[in-house]
């Protein structure tokens, strides 16, 4: 029996749809793990398909040419180590979650998914059949056990195989980040450890999906708990991992360990990510946005430059006679900081033409909201003119307090394809903008140092849309909004909660109010990544037509 058992461990970033290009990464893996003597080369859940494609995954035509995409792949990888790879997978009339193993040139064993989640992002009992509860699967003399993903969430997969002979654990994963998570994933893997005494292997997937962006953070465990490996989040990484068997069975040789950055460094990580991929991804490579001389607009700048590099980025000022001269020095020493073009677009002329047009409408009428929002829209008009005429992507830059609010005109200010900070609160905005001053890494594309002068985080937050206006005018300070939405949307918490944790009970019945009637605009807002459990779109489904509001 084989006393040394090597994996190579492909912690890589497919595209959805990309039946060939993610074949083409699981070939080069191969080859990695075939000149590195490997006996086994890993790749994570629904690899070859990319994940979460969702209801793509249903279409008779997709399925079957990934399901063809994996036999060809097992045909070129014929003489060398075993492949185990995800993908769907049809027996009869039902689909499977499915993680295969290729061996030989043929698909040798296929282990179906059981626990399909069907919470937050995951809508996957809509889409898969639940596999029955299996056994390992065999390569050379070694017998391994592969949860998929939710099933290592739950005790009964693992024992299952334990019982039936897993010599280790090998669990292939696309697991989307959320602040915190990796802890979550973390506990759970050592229980299952603890519960088997087996060694278990985590691998996760990289890279940017929609809203969603994986993580990575592959890592091993030994019996005990011990942690054996450690991979890097969110960077695509190859790793050879060796398994010794000894009198008390197989063990995890000790390798690299990677240490994790702080919350605000991954959040970080995870919008320039998100938006690199989401651009890389759609076939996009530049992007413009409107900056206003605020902190929203600043940070999505910063994020942009990171992501894309500076030379992609367009700033436009689109300045009214509401717009200070504090706002117009502060944009431009932004994107001058950062090394972005700098465009100014003046809107008085084109206002003063449609306040012209609307005038006998509106005759008889009072200057309002309708005034104020007619400037935002202007300016939406106005980019995503430049967005066709140049090609590049416009970038919409309202905070997750100000979407969970509606405090943002539609086809205004929300207007365009991305929105790297949908799920950051305003309160977190100030602090990121603080944090990417002090901190750089080569990750970043933009350029180090104090990129967000401290005038732009500490001036009072304004539309700019009429005199004097502030956002306190409309709505509580940044921080009680802040923590009152945490309690009504992140938790999914009542009115009484709020007033328990000492809010005045009218304004939190005010702000549930705004966060209900503004569902219609968030069902048409762009896409954004997913920073936490709450994030706006498959987190949180509501009906956009709602009369219901807390009585409590």
């Amino acid at each position: 029996m084989a006393d040394r058992f090597r994996i190579t461990l492909a912690q890589l970033n497919p595209v959805v749809g990309d039946l060939t290009g993610n074949a083409d990464k699981a070939r080069a893996a191969w080859e990695q793990g075939r000149k590195a003597g490997a006996d086994l080369v890993a790749l994570p859940e629904m690899f070859i398909t990319g994940y979460n494609a969702q209801d793509l995954v249903m279409k008779p035509a997709f399925h079957t040419a990934a399901i063809d995409a994996v036999r060809k792949l097992a045909a070129d990888c014929a003489d060398g180590p075993a492949m185990a790879i995800g993908g769907p997978w049809l027996e009869g009339t039902e689909l499977y979650n499915c993680y295969m193993i290729l061996r030989g040139g043929q698909i040798v064993s296929t282990v179906f998914k059981h626990h399909l989640p069907n919470e937050t992002v995951f809508d996957e009992m809509r889409i898969f059949d639940t596999g029955p509860l299996g056994g390992p699967y065999a390569v050379g003399d070694v017998r391994i056990g592969s949860p998929i993903c939710e099933d290592a969430w739950h005790e009964d997969v693992a024992e299952t195989l334990a019982e039936t002979g897993a010599d280790f654990l090998l669990i292939p994963n696309g697991s989307p980040y959320y602040r915190d998570k990796f802890e979550t994933r973390l506990n759970h893997m050592v229980a299952r450890v603890v519960e088997t005494g087996l060694p278990l292997i985590y691998l996760n997937m990289v890279g940017g999906q929609d809203d969603q962006v994986f993580d990575g953070g592959s890592f091993a465990l030994n019996p005990g708990g011990e942690l054996a490996l450690q991979m890097p989040l969110f960077d695509e990484a190859i790793q050879h991992l060796d398994l010794e068997r000894g009198d008390t069975g197989w063990r995890i040789l000790p390798g690299v360990e990677h240490s994790h950055p702080d919350a605000y460094e991954q959040d970080y990580r995870v919008m320039v990510t998100g938006l690199r991929d989401y651009m890389a991804k759609s076939g996009f490579s530049r992007v413009l946005l409107g900056l206003s001389g605020g902190v929203d607009s600043a940070i999505v700048a910063t994020i942009a430059a990171d992501a894309l590099g500076p030379e992609n980025v367009r700033c436009v000022m689109l300045p009214s006679e509401y717009t200070s001269d504090e706002s117009l020095a502060d944009a431009e020493a932004v994107a001058e900081a950062l090394g972005c073009r700098y465009d100014y677009v003046p809107i008085s002329e084109g206002r003063a033409a449609i306040t012209r047009t609307l005038a006998p409408l509106f005759a008889g009428t009072e200057p309002g909201l309708t005034e104020e929002n007619i400037q935002s829209r202007l300016r939406g008009l106005l980019l995503m003119a430049m967005s066709n005429k140049f090609g590049e992507m416009l970038l919409t830059t309202g905070n997750k307090s100000e979407v969970a609010v509606g405090y943002a005109t539609i086809y205004g200010d929300m207007a365009g394809g991305y929105n790297p900070i949908k799920d950051l609160y305003k309160t977190r905005v100030f602090e990121t903008c603080r944090w990417r001053n002090a901190n750089h890494r080569d990750w970043m594309m933009g350029p180090a140092g104090e990129v967000i002068r401290p005038n732009v985080i500490d001036k009072p937050p304004s539309a700019e849309l009429r005199e004097d206006q502030k956002d306190s005018d409309s709505l509580p300070d940044y921080p009680e909004l802040d923590a009152m939405l945490e309690i009504l949307v992140d938790r999914d918490g009542s009115i009484a909660d709020c007033v328990a944790a000492g809010f005045d009970r009218a304004t939190a019945q005010k702000v549930e109010r705004l966060i209900y009637m503004s569902e219609y605009k968030r069902f048409q807002s762009a896409p954004g990544p997913r920073l936490t459990k709450a994030a706006f779109w498959l987190d949180r489904r509501y009906p956009i037509v709602n009369r219901w509001r807390d009585p409590s």
